[in-house]
């Protein structure tokens, strides 16, 4: 691991209480550990938006702009989810 760089940082007392109450169960040794924990799923979570924008959205995107005839109206996309809401709460 890199050395480690000291950094101070205000928290809301809840979001404090909480990291004290991590540490007293014995789910991590230390504070900064909370933290660290708490950056890397932050960052996996960053990369895992970003595979999903490049991989599954952008390609959407390209098509429709290729083909925009492929496009349904958002206006008749919602006319078939109250139809289906509606018939889901008939008696």
């Amino acid at each position: 691991m890199a050395p480690a760089e000291k950094r101070t940082f205000s928290l809301p007392r809840e979001q404090s209480d909480y990291i004290d109450e991590l540490v007293a169960s014995g789910a991590f040794a230390s504070g900064s550990e909370v933290i660290r924990a708490g950056l890397r799923a932050l960052r996996e979570r960053d990369i895992a938006v970003e595979r999903w924008l490049a991989q599954d959205v952008v390609p959407v995107v390209l098509a429709m702009q290729a083909n925009p005839q492929r496009a349904i109206p958002a206006k008749d996309v919602f006319d078939d989810i109250r139809r289906h809401h509606r018939s889901r709460h008939e008696t």
